[in-house]
């Protein structure tokens, strides 16, 4: 009887939702939960953009990631990230002395394995990563980039998963970024891999998107495949994955070893992930990336980038029907608009040289794509703006494209006086980090345990600086704000409390006196706010008014548990301010 694993992909559930990721006090909720289901071998812990993303909205993502682990890490579930091979963690290619740093500081951090791979499915830009992974103590899970053409074939991806596995891949995953494999294809994938290397560990990533996934997961099981990726509501399906229900039921059925499901604790994970929706994270999730469409299946658009599509197309929408408006045509609607970009990125991707629609390449494609839409809607040419992005893809500076560039492409190139690279792309990327050393010792910045802090200022400059200053969680507020301001003004319904809305299903606990507030919890190491997430009990004293008279504590008002904190350590308050937010149990 063949045994099935699952990982739970914890990061990629909400990056292929929306645009942001839980915080670290929420990310210490959920870990318990998720062992306590008891059916998970592996979790994707982070990787990819999550790490930029909490930078964005001014968190430190070392401190989230090394939260996230520890738990999984103590009780023996393997944890993994994402990474994009010559970019990092990030969209743009990445110096090699900082490529090599960031596997030292993951694994310092508690990070078992590490998924590389390439947007466009050259091994050049993977090779290297293996060995820094494999140096550094990881695990180096070397990945296929699946999509749908003539030219990615089962062939194509059976002689790349040779040449990685040459290489000294430890494993090998199927990365369906769109789900738009076909079944049939991907168990072919799976059983000559098995057949020639059975030593060597197999996992499938599928999105549910177009509705291929839970067919291709049957079809790799039977092929011999040893991992399956999946997701648990309320995040499953849609862009998403299908959910672990689902999939360990249907691999039951047939015969496989699966673990089982503590439905207690899912239920629980369950109710935990949407108060994180509930808390902010759902002001950027778009309604439509919670269903599923066959209009995948043309375009091939992955499920981990319909969040930053929306959120394009949704600015796009506006310039265009502005234009439309002053020159009295007819106005698009979003689907009408929708439709359109898909079927130009149906169009313009083999012109392109088919390069697999992952991250960066899916969004530079879209790009392309969504300028052609306007200027074509403007009477204008095809390709009158290309960004220097998508011109880099298309001269071969980030790696060698899967297929050939039409003649109008190249025609294009040349007209501009663009060259085309054949090199080794990491050598347009000098190292870095000696200069990145010498800034943090001037600005007397720590360079954290590991490393690590080195490592993000490397990896995110940008992000980096505004977080260390401040801008970044600024920014966030006012972005929150109006988010919730957009959501409930589409609804044409009054826009509540800002401070009820962070917390729907909690009460407020509020100050009965002004002072200086004095918390008696449990505190997280190096922090002055009491630990989110604490149970407390009816009339248990939870902090102290230091008042000009004497002290004045303040109790719980029920059994419950504290899911916001509004004022820090030492901070002075005014009678009626709300100290904390609880959640009645």
């Amino acid at each position: 009887m063949k045994e099935i694993k699952f990982s739970l992909v914890y990061r990629d559930m909400w990056q292929s939702s929306g645009k942001y990721v839980p915080r670290k006090d929420q990310l210490a909720q959920i870990a318990p939960v998720i062992i306590e289901m008891g059916c998970f071998a592996r979790v994707e812990t982070n990787g990819g953009a999550s790490e930029q993303v909490n930078l964005l909205y001014g968190e430190n993502p070392n401190d989230a990631v090394r939260t996230f682990t520890k738990p999984f890490n103590d009780v023996g579930i393997q944890t993994h990230m994402l990474d994009r091979g010559l970019n990092g963690l990030r969209m743009n290619p990445v110096p090699a002395d900082v490529r090599e740093l960031m596997y030292k500081v993951k694994k310092a951090q508690g990070v078992d394995i590490t998924r590389i791979f390439c947007g466009l499915n050259d091994v050049t830009n993977i090779i290297p990563s293996i060995q820094y992974a494999k140096a550094a103590g990881m695990i180096a899970q070397a990945t296929l980039c699946i999509t749908y053409s003539e030219i990615h074939t089962a062939e194509y991806y059976i002689d790349m998963a040779e040449k990685l596995i040459e290489a000294g891949a430890d494993e090998i995953c199927l990365k369906d970024m769109a789900g738009i494999g076909r079944p049939e294809m991907l168990g072919r994938i799976v059983k000559a891999i098995k057949t020639a290397h059975p030593e060597i560990i197999i996992q499938y990533h599928g999105h549910s998107g177009p509705g291929f996934s839970v067919a291709s997961m049957l079809e790799v099981a039977k092929a011999g495949v040893d991992y399956l990726d999946v997701a648990m509501e309320p995040l499953s399906w849609g862009m998403v994955h299908p959910d672990v229900i689902t999939i360990q039921a249907m691999l039951k059925d047939a015969g496989f070893k699966v673990p089982e499901i503590n439905m207690k604790a899912y239920m629980e994970a369950r109710r935990l992930t949407q108060t994180f929706i509930d808390d902010f994270l759902g002001y950027f999730i778009d309604e439509r990336n919670k269903y599923m469409t066959s209009l995948l299946v043309g375009c091939g658009l992955p499920g981990g980038m319909m969040g930053s599509l929306m959120a394009d197309l949704k600015g796009m929408h506006v310039a265009i029907n502005s234009y439309l408006k002053e020159n009295n045509k007819k106005e698009l609607s979003t689907d009408e608009l929708l439709v359109m970009l898909f079927d130009e990125v149906k169009y313009i991707w083999p012109k392109l040289g088919n390069p697999p629609l992952v991250t960066p390449f899916s969004q530079y494609v879209k790009n392309i794509a969504l300028m052609n839409v306007m200027f074509l809607l403007k009477g204008q040419p095809r390709w009158s703006m290309v960004d220097k992005n998508s011109w880099d893809m298309i001269l071969g500076k980030a790696g060698k494209l899967p297929g050939k560039l039409d003649d109008e492409i190249i025609a294009l190139a040349n007209k501009n006086h663009y060259e085309f690279f054949e090199g080794n792309p990491q050598d347009n990327y000098p190292n870095e980090l000696d200069r990145f050393i010498e800034e943090m010792k001037e600005k007397g910045w720590d360079r954290g345990a590991d490393d690590e802090e080195l490592f993000e200022f490397a990896m995110h400059e940008k992000q980096y600086r505004d977080f260390k200053s401040g801008e970044a969680k600024k920014r966030f507020e006012v972005e929150l704000q109006t988010a919730i301001f957009e959501k409930f003004a589409t609804k044409n319904i009054e826009i509540p409390d800002v401070r009820a809305l962070k917390y729907p299903y909690a009460e407020p606990l509020v100050s009965s006196v002004t002072g200086r507030v004095l918390w008696e919890l449990d505190f997280i190491e190096h922090s002055t706010e009491p630990v989110h997430g604490k149970e407390v009990k009816i009339s248990e004293p939870l902090c102290t008014i230091q008042t000009k008279w004497g002290l004045e504590h303040i109790g719980s008002f029920c059994n419950g548990r504290i899911v916001g904190v509004e004022k820090k350590q030492g901070e002075m308050v005014l009678k009626g301010d709300v100290l904390a937010y609880i959640q009645q149990n």
